[in-house]
């Protein structure tokens, strides 16, 4: 079979018939995979959220994907695959995976999966694209105005939630409270997307305002323990798999994280279009369309940043349009593989606003990550003497005790600077 006729022998989802089917979608983000869900189940689709989420999985994915291939490609297709074999009826199921388009080699991973799930006895299993790089190319979904804003909805509240989360569990008084939180408004919020009663700008606000109420009504103790920003690779940086559940990890170890929001990745993408008119020369009427794009998820920014300011004493993310102008002198806005300059400028801006400890998760041989993460740290540390920061790669050859030991030692470090300052004050 050549390369032509497999292309064409894969099955295609039949959007006709999307009751017919269970879609699996992989975890990623705790916040955000339920509401996302609740978004396709407006549409007629029945979706799963797959829990399957051990770290033992990547063995699986490497039976059918080769090793030198991207990592996070190794970890979707070995939780699909595992998850398929405990079905009963695979016929009955599809599959959904994002692209991001370009040069980065996430652009492979659905050809790789449908590869992986013939070698696995699973070719008859479709998948259901949504690619980020090229909206009118999805395939199995109908992308729509209503669809993107019920998509910025769930992204906005997913925002939210993961960043009140974040900005209390270490401190919370009751352990699990603000896990507890977590699940109480994803299972409100993907029932209320399902039903179309979350995505207007009036019911985005009544849902964000009482989602702050709750996060800043949790008691809590607040020490001084070391700020760790976590940077990298947008399915690594998330994706407890992929990171050999990092967060988790730097919370046991008594740290505070600040991960930085999707709605940050999405407003990069559509900026970049602006770059590459500037840059390479691309048509003006997608930097327009771009242009637009980035404007609306401003007004979906704003909303989130107003309800956090009005509704507790938490300091809110900074906008976006701050976040571009912290990659200047450091980096050109014309390096946009995968992360790009942003992954530059979330960097520097987590060191300004107190999250000098970061850690940059990449997957081993990721050159995106390596040259906007490790390729910029000396100057970023050469800008802020205060700075911490260690580069973790993961792949599945990779040791979880070695990578343990290295945040350790960064870790380590931050408390005698915590202590340094402390006897400096007396």
């Amino acid at each position: 079979m050549n390369n032509n006729e497999y292309i064409l022998s894969y099955p295609v989802f039949d959007i006709k018939k999307r009751g017919e089917y269970t879609v699996l979608i992989p975890s990623f983000l705790d916040s955000h995979m339920d509401l996302l869900a609740g978004v396709l189940e407006r549409r007629g689709y029945k979706c799963e959220v797959l829990t399957n989420n051990e770290t033992i999985l990547v063995r699986e994915g490497l039976k059918y994907v080769h090793n030198d291939t991207c990592y996070p490609a190794t970890c979707v297709i070995g939780q699909f695959i595992d998850a398929l074999r405990q079905k009963e009826d695979v016929k009955k199921y599809a599959l959904v995976l994002t692209q991001t388009g370009g040069g980065c080699r996430a652009s492979n991973y659905v050809a790789l999966l449908r590869k992986a799930l013939e070698n696995a006895g699973f070719g008859n299993v479709p998948v259901i694209t949504l690619n980020l790089g090229d909206l009118a190319h999805c395939q199995g979904l109908k992308i729509t105005l209503p669809f993107l804003l019920d998509m910025l909805a769930a992204v906005v509240y997913g925002d939210t939630i993961m960043y009140l989360h974040n900005k209390t569990r270490s401190y919370e008084v009751k352990k699990g409270t603000s896990d507890g939180l977590v699940v109480k408004w994803n299972n409100i919020l993907r029932k209320e997307l399902a039903e179309g009663k979350a995505s207007s700008f009036s019911q985005i606000k009544r849902n964000l305002k009482e989602i702050v109420k709750d996060f800043a009504s949790i008691e809590l103790n607040v020490t001084n323990k070391p700020k760790v920003g976590i940077v990298g690779e947008i399915y690594v940086k998330y994706s407890s798999i992929g990171n050999n559940g990092l967060e988790k990890f730097l919370i046991d170890e008594g740290a505070e994280i600040m991960i930085p929001g999707v709605m940050g990745f999405l407003m990069y993408c559509f900026a970049n279009g602006e770059y590459d008119r500037r840059y390479y020369r691309t048509k003006l009427s997608k930097k327009i369309y771009n242009t637009l794009i980035l404007k609306i998820i401003t007004i979906y920014e704003t909303m989130l940043r107003n309800s956090i300011i009005k509704n507790s004493l938490f300091d809110p993310p900074e906008k976006f349009e701050s976040t571009r102008k912290e990659s200047l002198g450091i980096i050109k806005h014309g390096a946009k593989m995968g992360e790009g300059w942003l992954l530059t400028a979330e960097m520097n801006e987590l060191i300004k606003i107190g999250y000098s400890n970061i850690i940059c998760a990449q997957p081993f041989g990721c050159l995106p990550n390596h040259v906007c993460g490790k390729g910029v740290m000396n100057k970023l540390k050469e800008l802020h003497k205060d700075a911490n920061i260690t580069p973790i790669d993961y792949d599945s050859s990779a040791s979880k005790v070695n990578q343990e030991n290295r945040i350790k030692l960064m870790l380590a470090l931050a408390r005698e600077k915590i202590t340094k300052k402390e006897e400096e004050k007396v």
